[in-house]
C-alpha cells in the first residue's frame, strides 16, 4: 500500500465541457422508437419525463457541451478525483503490466453517480420542477440523486429494488439522511408495482421494474420529472468528466493506457472513462483495447440480443436498440445490485457492434476474490459492482505476465464498498454463492422482444 502513487489535478482543471462521442462515431445510433406509432420519437414525446435541456443533450451531435457554472461549483467539492498507480497490486501479481485506476469513491455518495445526479438536479430545478422520481439498484444512484436534490432543494422519491432494499439498509439510510423517500420495489404505490406483486408476491425486484414505477409516477404528476442514473445518452455524457480528467492524469504520469477496463450494468461509469479515450482514437490517436466487464448472472453484452426493446418491465418507455436480455427478464439476486439490469446503454451496445469494445462476464465470487486481493494491496475496499472491473484488470495484468509483455492498464474504480460490508462478510463466511439465471426464463423474455419495422 505504501507503494501506491497518486496523481492529482487542481480545482481549475475540472472539465469545463462534457464530451459527446456521437460526434466522432463512424455510424450514428439507431433512432429511438415510439412504441405506439413505430416512428422515431421527438422532443415532445420525452417532455413529460425530462426538462428540455436534458432532452437536447440526449439527441445532440455536438462534440462538446458546456458544463454550467453551478454544476462545476458542486463538482469542485470532490473533483478532480485522484488517479492511482497500483504498484502494490502490480507487486502482488508479479506482472510487468502497469496498472492505474481512476478512483470515483471520493464523492459525497461514494461513487461516480453524482457526476450526472448534480447535472440532472440542476437542469430540473432550473426548469421549475419541484420533485423527481427515480429508481436505484444497489443504492449508489439513489444516494447520489438524494445528495444532488438536497443541494438544489428538490423533493425525491426513490424506488429501490427489493433485494437491495433488504440487503443494503445503510444505503437506504443515506438517502433518507439527504431527505429522499425510499420505497421498496415492486411496491403497492403504482399500478406497475401492484401488477408485479399480484403475479409474484415475493418478487426480488429488478431495475426494469423499479424504472417502471418511477416513470409511472413522473408521467402522472405535473410537478414531477424522472431522473435516470445510467443507460441514456445524456447520463453517459455527464460521466465523461471521469475520462477527461484521466487523460490529463495519464499525461502527468508520462504514460498512456493500452487497455481500458470498466464494469458495466447500464453503462454510465464505463462510458465516462472510455468515451474520451475512444474519441481520441477515432480522431487518429493511439489505439487501445477496451474491455467491458459484466456479471455472469445478468450478461446483456455477452448473452443478450442486439434488438429494439423497452427499457422497463411494464413497457412505459420508448423502444431503444440495445443488447438486451428481454424487458421481462428478472435477474437472480446477487450483491452487485447496480449491475442487475436487463439491457445495456444503446451507446455502449453500438460501440460493441462497431467492434470498438469487447465484453467479458464473471461470477460474483471470483469478483469478490479480486476485490479482496485489491483491498489488501491498495487499501481501498471496492463496491461489489467495481469488483468486476478489478477482476477484469487483474486478468489483463496476468495475461501480460504470461505473455511477458508490459502493457499499461487503466480501470475505473467507480465506488467504495463501505456500505456493502455484509456482502464481504457473506463472502468470507462462504455464504456468497454464484447465481445462475434460468435459461428458460431468458428464452421466454427474448421471445417477447417487440417487432420494430425500423430494424
Amino acid at each position: 500500500m505504501s507503494d501506491t502513487i497518486k496523481y492529482l489535478l487542481s480545482e481549475d482543471q475540472v472539465p469545463k465541457v462534457w464530451y459527446n462521442i456521437l460526434a466522432d462515431l463512424p455510424e450514428p445510433l439507431p433512432p429511438v422508437i415510439h412504441p405506439g406509432t413505430g416512428q422515431p420519437i421527438g422532443p415532445d414525446d420525452l417532455a413529460p419525463l425530462f426538462p428540455m435541456a436534458l432532452i437536447g443533450q440526449e439527441v445532440s451531435a455536438d462534440r462538446e457541451i458546456e458544463i454550467p457554472d453551478p454544476v462545476r461549483d458542486v463538482y469542485r467539492t470532490w473533483r478532480p478525483t485522484p488517479l492511482h498507480r497500483a504498484r502494490g497490486l502490480e507487486k502482488v501479481l508479479d506482472t510487468p503490466a502497469k496498472i492505474y485506476y481512476k478512483y470515483e469513491g471520493v464523492s459525497p455518495a461514494g461513487s461516480h453517480k453524482p457526476n450526472t445526479a448534480v447535472a440532472q438536479a440542476f437542469y430540473n430545478k432550473d426548469s421549475g420542477v419541484k420533485r423527481l422520481s427515480t429508481e436505484t439498484g444497489a443504492g449508489q444512484w439513489g444516494s447520489a440523486l438524494a445528495f444532488a436534490c438536497a443541494h438544489f432543494g428538490l423533493e425525491l422519491d426513490v424506488f429501490m429494488v427489493r433485494v437491495s432494499f433488504d440487503q443494503k439498509p445503510y444505503r437506504r439510510a443515506m438517502m433518507e439522511t439527504f431527505g429522499a423517500r425510499c420505497v421498496a420495489s415492486p411496491s403497492e404505490e403504482t399500478q406497475s408495482g401492484r401488477a408485479i406483486l399480484a403475479e409474484h408476491p415475493d418478487s426480488a425486484g429488478s431495475l426494469g421494474i423499479a424504472i417502471s414505477e418511477a416513470v409511472e409516477v413522473a408521467a402522472q404528476s405535473d410537478d414531477t420529472k424522472y431522473a435516470l442514473g445510467s443507460v441514456l445518452n445524456h447520463v453517459l455524457l455527464h460521466q465523461t468528466v471521469v475520462g477527461q480528467e484521466a487523460m490529463l492524469q495519464m499525461e502527468m504520469a508520462g504514460n498512456w493506457p493500452d487497455i481500458l477496463v470498466g464494469c458495466t450494468g447500464g453503462g454510465s461509469n464505463f462510458s465516462g472513462l472510455v468515451c474520451p479515450f475512444l474519441g481520441a482514437k477515432l480522431r487518429g490517436g493511439a489505439g487501445i483495447r477496451v474491455v467491458a466487464v459484466e456479471p455472469a448472472a445478468c450478461p446483456s453484452l455477452t448473452r443478450g440480443e442486439y434488438a429494439y426493446d423497452f427499457g422497463d418491465t411494464s413497457h412505459l418507455t420508448p423502444l431503444v436498440k440495445m443488447h438486451t436480455l428481454g424487458s421481462t427478464f428478472v435477474p437472480p439476486p446477487f450483491h452487485a445490485g447496480g449491475l442487475r439490469y436487463h439491457g445495456m446503454a444503446p451507446l455502449v451496445s453500438h460501440l460493441k457492434q462497431l467492434d470498438l469494445i469487447e465484453a467479458k462476464s464473471y461470477h460474483q465470487t471470483e469478483c469478490f476474490a479480486a476485490g479482496v486481493q485489491f483491498a489488501r494491496a491498495e487499501g481501498i475496499v471496492p463496491a461489489p459492482e467495481a469488483n468486476h472491473a478489478v477482476k477484469g484488470a487483474i486478468d489483463e495484468a496476468l495475461a501480460c505476465k504470461e505473455a511477458g509483455i508490459g502493457r499499461t492498464i487503466l480501470f475505473n474504480l467507480c465506488g467504495h464498498g463501505h456500505f456493502d460490508m455484509q456482502a464481504y462478510t457473506d463472502y468470507f463466511a462462504g455464504r456468497l454463492n454464484d447465481q445462475s439465471y434460468a435459461e428458460s426464463e431468458l428464452a421466454m423474455a427474448l421471445s417477447g422482444l417487440p417487432s420494430v419495422a425500423a430494424e
